[in-house]
């Protein structure tokens, strides 16, 4: 018995996720498979990584980049967690009132199982490494505290933030792999790195398709943006003059130690989130101050 299977491309799945689905051409488990088989081709091994690594030799630069990346990866089971829930919760509240908007919070928290995994290997990775140099351990104590759980919110506001958060980590790990003088380091931080960047394509993705089913307005994108781009917002880390205290949970830029190693790159930071703005709502903006502007323009202010 042959057994045909209606194809999706990435691309589509990525620029025209909405309106896969609205054709109602391929079914979830179609869109699913394409999300696995990506998520099969693009796996590494921990171990292999971590066996090319001269680790007698790494500087304190090095050093100081993985004991920081290792705690800031620590926060990222909390944002799958959240993400998971929130799908879940929202799939059922939208499948009357709109189903195609259902079939894109499953399809986001199906999704979100191949995130977790894939920051798994990031913290693990990163940590053990730690580890094995012998830097200041992560005590039982704050590994919990970092595992806090994001309070829910909207959907396209947890999206932009969390492809926010990807940009953040991609060029942080990208800075990372440009300054590591051993190879095999070099390459785990590009790995990560790469992967970063693909976890921001598929937030975006999730985020766009939700503007283009007209059900959620850009303003939610914009308002996030804003608060990252802000003079003083939170894309500014550890470095801003007042970071908020939270009991809710932990954010890992603000729990970084800046003052060793990592540059902030805003410049670079700002220039991903102007490009996810457009893809995410066809609305172009080329600075923080438009991007004030368009979100208060969109409130109606």
């Amino acid at each position: 018995m042959s057994v045909t299977v209606n194809a999706i491309s990435r691309a589509d799945i990525v620029s025209n996720l909405y309106g896969i689905l609205d054709q109602q051409k391929n079914s979830l488990l179609d869109l699913i498979w394409e999300q696995h088989h990506f998520h099969e081709k693009r796996r590494w091994s921990a171990l292999d990584m971590i066996g090319v690594i001269d680790i007698e030799n790494l500087n304190e630069v090095d050093k100081v980049n993985l004991w920081n990346a290792g705690r800031a990866e620590l926060t990222t089971k909390p944002g799958a967690d959240r993400l998971a829930g929130l799908a879940d919760h929202e799939c059922h509240r939208w499948q009357d009132r709109n189903p195609m908007v259902a079939k894109v919070m499953q399809a986001c928290g199906t999704w979100s199982r191949y995130w977790n995994e894939e920051e798994s290997f990031h913290e693990m990775t990163l940590n053990h490494l730690s580890s094995l140099l012998g830097l200041e351990p992560v005590t039982d104590e704050t590994l919990i505290e970092f595992r806090k759980i994001f309070p829910h919110d909207d959907m396209l506001r947890t999206l932009v933030l969390l492809a926010i958060s990807e940009i953040t980590a991609t060029v942080n790990y990208s800075w990372c792999a440009s300054v590591a003088q051993d190879i095999g380091l070099r390459k785990l931080f590009k790995q990560i790195a790469a992967d970063e960047s693909q976890h921001m394509t598929y937030f975006i993705s999730f985020a766009k398709a939700l503007v283009d089913s007209k059900e959620y307005s850009p303003k939610g994108a914009f308002a996030v943006a804003h608060l990252f781009l802000r003079e003083g917002g939170e894309l500014y880390g550890s470095n801003r003059q007042q970071v908020e205290q939270r009991d809710s949970h932990v954010n890992w830029w603000d729990a970084l130690k800046y003052e060793m190693v990592i540059p902030d790159n805003i410049e670079r930071k700002q220039g991903l989130i102007f490009s996810a703005l457009r893809q995410i709502t066809g609305i172009q903006v080329k600075s923080a101050t438009e991007v004030e502007e368009k979100w208060l323009e969109l409130v109606g202010c």
